[in-house]
């Protein structure tokens, strides 16, 4: 085999065994909604403004005390909460058994791709607001500063594998897991509450990049 090869397959082992060694903490998500100042303005109230129920992983975002009723013809869910900050585009991620049970077969995307995705209708105490797309089922990622990026040796919108539940009954690898880098976030894995329950993993427990 020529050397050069061999080089190639050496490094990307070390390189594998280096990641594997290193820590990345899990967040777990429910079904929650992102909504336009617009939109929460007409479901709350044109004087309400979102308010703290708990700080999350990522800086700058928090889980809202205001929750909505999202509903299709299918069925409906009550009490999901707004994470904030308003964002420029309404957004609602659900699990693969809440788009079954509302009817929906939404694709898996990044956060912010909501073309040619479906919509619902969310209610709110003060008003109801219908989207025509929005709906998705968020793709598995681990967030990353450019100084954690450096330290594993990962580039931006890069696709890597990772081992969640280690040395439990459940151990998962994880793959297609897409890798965001910004000087806004801060390290951590983000899995829906279905993902995580099929590796018995809760908020707080650790992943390796394999």
């Amino acid at each position: 085999m020529d050397s050069k090869i061999t080089d190639k397959i050496a490094d990307e082992l070390a390189l594998r065994m280096e990641r594997s060694k290193k820590p990345v903490p899990i967040g777990v998500s429910n079904r929650h909604v992102h909504l336009t100042k617009e939109h929460f303005k007409t479901l709350f109230g044109q004087d309400f403004e979102p308010t703290l129920y708990r700080q999350l992983g990522q800086p700058g975002f928090f889980a809202c005390n205001e929750c909505v009723t999202i509903q299709t013809q299918k069925g409906k869910f009550e009490g999901v909460r707004m994470i904030g900050p308003y964002r420029a585009y309404t957004q609602i991620e659900l699990s693969v058994s809440d788009a079954v049970k509302l009817g929906l077969n939404p694709p898996v995307r990044d956060s912010g791709k909501v073309e040619n995705t479906p919509g619902l209708t969310i209610i709110g105490p003060k008003g109801t607001v219908t989207v025509p797309n929005g709906v998705i089922l968020a793709k598995r990622h681990i967030h990353f500063t450019p100084k954690d990026a450096e330290d594993f040796k990962i580039k931006d919108n890069q696709i890597v594998r990772v081992r969640v539940g280690s040395g439990g009954e459940r151990e998962i690898v994880f793959e297609q897991v897409l890798c965001r880098v910004s000087d806004k976030f801060a390290l951590e894995m983000h899995l829906d509450i279905e993902e995580a329950n099929a590796a018995m993993v809760r908020n707080g427990a650790q992943a390796f990049i394999v």
